[in-house]
């Protein structure tokens, strides 16, 4: 149990959580949910004791061990399963013990504790969270420096799993992964054994891999049970109903504020001018819902689209080295209004394919053809340092248009989805969202034919990710997209193409059949079963097994869904007694009966209570007999 009570937290002077407090128990998975800014990372290093708190306490159990990834990457000689195996502490210490130990007591109290950790079978576990993270036997034996930044975050995420702490912080770990390690990931959380906080915007990882949602908003934390999509559908009705029980205070309110004005002057009706007074003082008000408006992004449409196909490739390859071709073999077409996202782990050549088509990179061999007048824009995360420091967004578009006037730049600017405050801002002082909406933005300028996204999601949090899927779907062209965020794939795509054992082809069936494939083969890189579309025989089986263990569990699923029904009957009881309890004509009318209703909330709130409890317990059971 996590009990955070009375919390809050500044950082340079501005206050992010005020008086926060929540209950996590045992085993939940958590998704940390709010807008960029509000504090999930402060939150984070409160929690570890890396930031001292204004106010409030956090407390966990004695002992708990908490794990995070760290934040500068390995880039030591060591191997990668060195660096993993060394993440558990107690495991090296003992059999570095081991290695001198001359007591037979002591030797025995080494082996058996060895025993009990599981840590004769550490590197076959090991060696599993690397695959699930795309490194194959090979690679998994190669210096930590002979990789990359962004693959020895990797790393550094495979050692804090593998640690396996009582209590686990991850923040926003999916920027590093690609699509398949993401897939990995969402089971590996799911299954996970202890208890799990996760920064995150991408929904479909908060909607697999958590069973409730903290969102911090207006520097408060909330608990909601379930999945993301089930917080936002309660959200929704919460703020409903607050907004009807404001309304119906503020109306009160009003009422009794009329009377004190008209009557407290006469003597007659003092004494009651003075108990509304008494009254006005006692119901409080109801704090509005705060609407935070996201900025829409709008993609200009092309002025003519070109006859399809607008590229077709026969026998094309592909590379960087004359000779080496990492791509070959391609034979594919691109029409006008197609919508293709690119699937693959990183290095097979995803983003090799997306400059080959955008024609940075020439066919080695093979014959390609583009439509006459195309028009191509192409957005990738690393060219983000390609912004000008120092400049503001206004004028890396003003470069564009020079001699359009301030209105029309700023309009151009706007379509971006950048606020106004922000457009004369220096791009070094925007954030990561907003730099990615400026540089998308800049990229679609000229109203191309075809876009490609390569990873456009990295900064951007889940109600700008909404405005992404609106933009690319009133979007008039082609789209290539590559993205780990699942979500966007399935909102804006309908053509699925696989990036694989050195050639593209299309992959005939959808993401919930490419997410099987990835969680089953145990590691990304087998090269035979994401290849093809899988064995029919297999995958007959495969569905009646979990056909045969969902039928084994249903009476297990029944319960948590009556347990489901009877916390959303809890949550709109609580909420119908709020709104009665904010009416202070029941007080003056009736204080028995308000009492009473208090009286009935306080046992509400206590059956809830009880019952999100046996759910989370009930839950992550059939979650552990659902994964076999």
């Amino acid at each position: 149990m996590i009990t955070i009570s009375g919390l809050t937290a500044r950082i340079a002077g501005r206050l992010l959580i005020e008086n926060a407090s929540l209950s996590l128990p045992s085993g939940v998975k958590v998704g940390l949910v709010g807008r960029n800014g509000t504090g999930k990372s402060t939150l984070f290093r409160i929690i570890t004791g890396q930031l001292a708190s204004e106010a409030g306490t956090v407390t966990m159990p004695k002992n708990a061990r908490i794990g995070q990834v760290a934040q500068e990457a390995p880039g030591t000689d060591d191997s990668l399963i060195e660096i993993v195996l060394a993440a558990d502490k107690e495991r090296a210490a003992l059999l570095k013990e081991a290695e001198t130990a001359t007591d037979p007591h002591r030797i025995a109290e080494i082996q058996t504790r060895l025993t009990d950790i599981g840590a004769h079978s550490a590197e076959s576990r090991a060696a599993s969270i690397l695959a699930g993270l795309g490194f194959d036997h090979d690679a998994q034996q190669r210096a930590a420096k002979s990789f990359s930044g962004g693959w020895r975050m990797r790393v550094a995420l495979a050692a804090v799993l593998f640690s396996e702490p009582d209590l686990l912080l991850l923040d926003e770990p999916t920027n590093y992964l690609d699509l398949e390690g993401t897939l990995w990931l969402e089971d590996y959380v799911r299954r996970y054994p202890h208890t799990v906080i996760i920064i995150s915007h991408d929904r479909d990882l908060l909607n697999t891999a958590v069973n409730a949602i903290v969102h911090l908003d207006q520097q408060k934390l909330t608990f909601y049970r379930g999945s993301y999509d089930q917080f936002e559908r309660q959200k929704a009705e919460n703020d409903e109903l607050q907004m009807k029980a404001k309304a119906k205070n503020d109306a009160a309110r009003k009422h009794l504020q009329s009377f004190i004005d008209r009557f407290k002057a006469k003597a007659t009706k003092a004494k009651q001018a003075q108990s509304r007074v008494k009254a006005l003082e006692r119901m409080g008000t109801v704090a509005a819902v705060i609407e935070t408006h996201v900025q829409p992004i709008t993609f200009p449409e092309p002025e003519k689209q070109p006859a399809s196909p607008i590229i077709a490739i026969e026998g094309g390859a592909v590379g960087y080295t004359p000779g080496e071709p990492i791509l070959k073999q391609i034979n594919l077409r691109i029409d006008n209004d197609d919508r293709i996202a690119l699937l693959g782990s990183n290095g097979n050549g995803k983003s090799t394919f997306a400059k080959f088509i955008s024609g940075r990179l020439e066919a080695e061999s093979g014959t390609v053809k583009r439509a006459p007048s195309l028009k191509i824009g192409f957005f990738a995360q690393h060219q983000l340092d390609d912004l000008i420091p120092e400049q503001s967004p206004v004028e890396h578009v003003r470069r564009l248009m020079p001699e359009a006037p301030e209105a029309k730049v700023r309009a151009r600017v706007a379509q971006m989805g950048l606020a106004t405050e922000k457009m004369s801002t220096p791009a070094k002082d925007l954030s990561g969202g907003e730099k990615a909406r400026l540089l998308m933005g800049l990229a679609a300028f000229d109203a191309p034919n075809l876009l490609i996204l390569d990873e456009p999601t990295n900064h951007l949090d889940i109600d700008s990710r909404r405005a992404l899927i609106e933009a690319l779907n009133d979007y008039e062209g082609a789209v290539i997209l590559i993205s780990h965020d699942r979500h966007l794939i399935e909102a804006t795509v309908d053509r699925l193409w696989l990036v694989n054992n050195g050639t593209v082809k299309a992959f005939d069936g959808d993401m919930e059949e490419y997410r099987s494939i990835i969680v089953q083969s145990g590691k990304k890189d087998d090269k035979d079963k994401p290849a093809s579309n899988g064995d029919t025989a297999n995958k007959a089986d495969q569905r009646k097994a979990n056909a045969d263990r969902r039928a084994q569990f249903a009476p297990l699923k029944k319960k948590i869904n009556e347990i489901e029904s009877l916390t959303a009957k809890l949550h709109k009881q609580i909420q119908l007694l709020d709104a009665e309890l904010a009416d202070p004509v029941l007080y003056e009318k009736s204080p028995a009966k308000a009492a009473e209703k208090a009286k009935l909330r306080s046992l509400a709130v206590d059956k809830l209570n009880e019952a999100e409890e046996q759910w989370l317990e009930l839950s992550a059971e059939y979650e552990e007999a659902m994964a076999g």
